[in-house]
């Protein structure tokens, strides 16, 4: 089932007020995590995720069609959701940055595909790269989870441009 509709109507309101706007909806953060082919491990901070589907268990986030990393996520057939924990605000600023390797000193475990979960996370999904769907200028990731664990704890949060937790 294909469900389109006609454009939208005109804007009257510019692209810095639409993100104003936006920054008053608190998210999760999460950490996307994958290996490449080589054994080289990739990562980027995302507040992009939600869950679509109980059965069969399908979960979505988004990345920019301008971000380096597009056509590494693209490619791979497996990533991991790693949802961050209110103690973890340096991995996301970690993992944010583009100009510095994230990994040096991050502990993190391999799942059965080989993919990096972060220790410490308060969940992560294993995920099958099941689809993908360009939509304005971004693509929607949906992701098949294959494997999921969690350590119950307060969430990192992101709200008006900053990081909090819920306590």
């Amino acid at each position: 089932m294909n469900i389109s509709s006609p454009r939208a109507e005109a804007r009257e309101f510019d692209a810095l007020h639409f993100r104003q706007a936006l920054s008053q909806f608190a998210t999760g953060v999460t950490v996307i995590t994958t290996r490449l082919a080589d054994g080289t491990f990739r990562g980027l901070t995302a507040s992009s995720f939600n869950s679509v589907s109980l059965d069969p268990p399908l979960v979505l986030w988004s990345l920019g069609t301008a971000a380096n990393s597009l056509p590494i996520f693209s490619g791979n057939s497996h990533y991991v959701i790693n949802v961050l924990g209110a103690e973890q605000a340096h991995l996301a600023k970690l993992f944010s940055r583009r100009s510095e390797d994230p990994w040096n000193g991050v502990e993190f475990e391999l799942s059965r595909t080989g993919q990096p979960i972060l220790k410490g996370a308060a969940a992560w999904f294993e995920c099958h790269n099941r689809s993908r769907y360009p939509e304005g200028d971004h693509v929607i990731f949906v992701g098949e989870v294959e494997e999921c664990a969690c350590a119950p704890q307060s969430p990192l949060i992101f709200h008006n441009g900053q990081f909090g937790a819920l306590r």
